[in-house]
């Protein structure tokens, strides 16, 4: 079953949607990221982790910079290496 809803959003927001094909698509996929990354941080607190929504921000800005350095190049020696190592020819040094 879907419902039909009406939403204001910054313009920002607007403009990035107005790139989708699919709207609906796109806000159900992004709204059930979030929901599974609340079931996530829900289970981890109930097991003992303490997690801070600052920590968690400056986390993600941590992998959004390192995401950002990995180069062409860098990527390209990755997969060089997994593929030798895939294949045991990968020795002690690299």
């Amino acid at each position: 079953m879907t419902k039909k809803i009406a939403i204001s959003v910054p313009d920002d927001v607007a403009a990035r949607l107005a790139e989708e094909p699919n709207v609906s698509a796109f806000v159900t996929e992004s709204v059930r990221q979030r929901m599974a990354g609340e079931r996530t941080r829900r289970a981890l607190r109930q097991v003992g982790f303490r997690l801070a929504d600052d920590r968690l921000a400056e986390a993600g800005r941590t992998l959004d910079e390192a995401q950002a350095a990995i180069t062409p190049e860098l990527r390209a020696r990755a997969a060089a290496l997994l593929s030798e190592s895939s294949r045991g020819r990968l020795t002690a040094g690299g």
